[in-house]
């Protein structure tokens, strides 16, 4: 009597298992991912209901007691532990209060590259209670006056390396403005920090100085490229802090994993992923100053890197390296980052082995985040039902020529269906909130959509295009907007063309991106128009953008129009412009190759467009 039970239950079960296969086939997958998430969500409202406001820096200095010996960073071979970190910070915070006048809430602008006084300095300010604002080392002159001055710190600390780009701006920084330098020999104007440290005390700093009353306090700046123009310097409170340590947790990282940072810690990528992410687990991270492609596997097993970040360009380099003996010879087993290309992606798997590559999506100030924990190739992230509850997104149809969402007779937005592109927006609530930029209110509302599908709703404008399969996978497709991305890095076309537009020739300056084989995102293109009786002078151009952009923002292309289109709100048309790219012999207007080795540009024949079409000269 039991037996025919027990046969038909057991059947029942496989029949079950098959049919969730068939129809559901990530369900398990999805469930535990979702009840990992949540039960980090129930154990942060249990630390707010017992008046427990725990940080990152808290849970770094927990670290540091618990486990002082255990190597924190390595860098250039050296390894600084736990402890190391704690005790050099301190010092860093003595420094401050003892020679100057910073305290809570004061905001301190950081211009420093790679290495571990990064993230001493950043915590011993973080241990008074400043607020650390990060700042691009790639930028110069205008931009990073602009990027200092929007923070309105009360302090700039540069490193050793980067006292040459202060030094250009030292004279128009407001007065009130102390610039430190972590260098023993400091130009005339800068204190040197160096000097102060090694003074300085390393006891603990008492905890008053940075104990928080809210987690949705401010906590960094991080500079974002806008699309009104210069960067922008998106508020980052102490909630978001912690999610972005989440990322490698989340993803399957444990406190034994060894993780390779090669990417800039001025992005949330780097500082909140990387640092912060380590942080989170209690593991170690190899810091490099820079990325090499040539030094990447052979770092990875000096140090047994198991976990290593990536952008989808990096891979890209990787996998553009001369084969070599025993590439496969190492012990990394995850990889986690944002931008792989689908054929990136196998070619990497391919060559480099079996290595889960955990492709996730976000926005440094937006308030949507999606993960690939299934590895499914060219996928961003993935969606359910549940998900969305906590996460409230949607996909909605978007006008390309008026560059703007498409809104009925009613005024509403319109959900596309699945398969086809559409502008993610991310709703902005009490649980979800958008936290915004420093400075003038209109650059936080200029990322947000109101009255999207009813009155009085308020959406966060991720100003990305994405498609949503059948099977809930999301993909991205596009940028929308001024601001497209090459080299890892968003380029904002309006600063682009401010620069360019201070050459007195240029009368008008249109700023797009291209797409070119073998590479992520879109290379720089501009076209101009020259004012009447002016020639152009290419020398002068070439030294207006290689002297005032970042070298990722220097157009590679240059076009010289007569006349230029305009949309029906008169912005500058884009979308031929893009279309056309840059095919000399489709395009009769003058065109310009910016060529680094020569430095300078020149004309752009038909030999140098074969050569980049076929990945022989590299840009």
């Amino acid at each position: 009597m039991l037996l025919p039970w027990l046969t038909g239950f057991g059947a029942g079960l496989l029949f079950l298992h098959f049919v969730q296969k068939l129809l559901f086939p990530y369900f398990w997958d999805d469930l535990w991912f979702l009840l990992k998430v949540v039960r980090y969500g129930i154990q942060i409202e249990i630390y707010k209901l017992r008046g427990e406001l725990v940080t990152v820096l808290d849970k770094f200095l927990s670290h540091a007691r618990r486990q002082p010996q255990k190597a924190f960073i390595i860098y250039e071979g050296d390894v600084y532990t736990y402890e190391d970190v704690d005790k050099r910070s301190n010092r860093v915070a003595h420094a401050f209060l003892t020679h100057s006048s910073l305290k809570r809430g004061d905001v301190v602008a950081l211009l420093m590259s790679n290495e571990p006084d990064f993230v001493h300095v950043w915590f011993g300010l973080a241990k008074l209670g400043c607020v650390v604002a990060f700042l691009n080392s790639n930028i110069r002159c205008n931009s990073l006056l602009h990027c200092i001055c929007t923070c309105e710190p009360k302090a700039v600390v540069v490193g050793g390396d980067l006292l040459g780009s202060i030094e250009e701006i030292l004279p128009s920084l407001p007065k009130h403005i102390t610039v430190w330098g972590m260098k023993d020999s400091v130009p005339q104007g800068v204190v040197s920090l160096q000097e102060k440290l090694s003074l300085a005390s390393d006891e603990p700093v008492p905890t008053r100085h940075h104990v928080t009353s809210s987690l949705k306090s401010t906590c960094l700046y991080i500079f974002t490229s806008g699309t009104t123009g210069l960067p922008k310097a998106a508020v980052i409170s102490h909630l978001q802090v912690l999610k972005g340590s989440l990322g490698l947790w989340a993803f399957g990282c444990t406190a034994d994993d060894i993780v390779y940072l090669t990417l800039p810690l001025y992005h949330s990528s780097g500082a909140l992923l990387g640092i912060g992410g380590c942080i989170e687990l209690g593991a170690t991270c190899v810091l490099k100053k820079k990325f090499s492609a040539s030094q990447f596997w052979n770092d990875c097993k000096k140090y047994n890197v198991t976990v290593f970040q990536y952008i989808g360009e990096l891979c890209r380099y990787l996998c553009k390296q001369p084969q070599r003996e025993g590439e496969r010879d190492h012990q990394v087993r995850l990889a986690v980052g944002n931008g792989m290309r689908s054929d990136v992606w196998r070619q990497f798997l391919d060559r480099f082995g079996n290595i889960k590559m955990c492709e996730f999506y976000g926005a440094t100030e937006g308030n949507i985040c999606f993960m690939n924990h299934t590895g499914k190739i060219g996928s961003v992230g993935r969606t359910n039902f549940f998900y969305k509850l906590i996460f409230a997104f949607e996909l909605i149809e978007y006008d390309f020529q008026k560059d703007e969402p498409v809104r009925n007779e009613q005024g509403w937005c319109h959900r596309v269906r699945k398969g086809e592109p559409g502008l993610l927006i991310s709703h902005v609530n009490t649980k979800n909130p958008f936290f915004g930029y420093a400075g003038s209110y209109r650059h936080t509302k200029s990322k947000l959509l109101f009255d999207v599908f009813k009155k009085g709703d308020v959406y966060f404008n991720t100003g990305d295009l994405m498609v949503l399969d059948h099977e809930n996978f999301l993909y991205f497709w596009d940028r929308i907007g001024d601001t497209f991305r090459w080299k890892g890095e968003n380029v904002a076309t309006t600063e682009v063309a401010d620069v360019i537009g201070r050459l007195d020739f240029i009368q008008e300056a249109n700023v797009y991106g291209v797409p070119v084989p073998g590479y992520e995102g879109k290379a720089g293109m501009i076209s101009i128009i020259l004012k009447p009786n002016k020639s152009l002078d290419l020398d002068k151009m070439y030294d207006q953008v290689v002297t005032s952009l970042p070298a990722y923002a220097c157009p590679r292309f240059l076009r010289i129009q007569d006349k230029m289109e305009t949309t029906g709100t008169f912005k500058l048309q884009k979308i031929q412009l893009v279309e056309e790219g840059f095919h000399p012999l489709k395009i009769s207007d003058p065109l310009y190759f910016m060529d680094t080795l020569k430095k300078a540009y020149v004309p752009l024949t038909k030999e140098i467009y074969n050569q980049i079409m076929l990945e022989e000269l590299k840009l």
